[in-house]
């Protein structure tokens, strides 16, 4: 079983920046692929960013070029860093392990 927990979420002035963490436990870590998604009020969960065992990445339209996963094996950890943030951005975003694990979410609002 692997947990993961979120960290980093709050509030943002539009044009702001903010950084996910997401924490899992377990050994298996560096061999799955890990993502990101969100949910808006109202709305369905979205995929947001992803990132392989390899390093390969994708991201949604409405998120690239502003938006950066990345991960840290050495510490279980991935990470989405989020720049110019738009008031449509604000949503709980969670993170996704090996199409498996889910976390808890972390609550991000832009607004001015």
């Amino acid at each position: 079983q692997v947990q993961l927990v979120e960290s980093g979420g709050g509030l943002v002035q539009p044009g702001g920046s903010l950084t996910l963490s997401c924490a899992a436990s377990g050994s298996i870590f560096s061999s799955k692929t890990v993502g990101w998604y969100r949910q808006a009020p109202g709305k369905e969960r979205e995929f947001v960013a992803r990132m392989t065992a390899g390093g390969v990445t994708n991201y949604a339209d409405s998120v690239k070029g502003r938006f950066t996963i990345s991960r840290d094996n050495a510490k279980n950890t991935a990470y989405l860093q989020m720049n110019k943030l738009k008031p449509e951005d604000t949503a709980v975003y969670y993170c996704e392990f090996a199409y498996t694990y889910w976390g808890q979410g972390t609550q991000v609002t832009v607004s001015s």
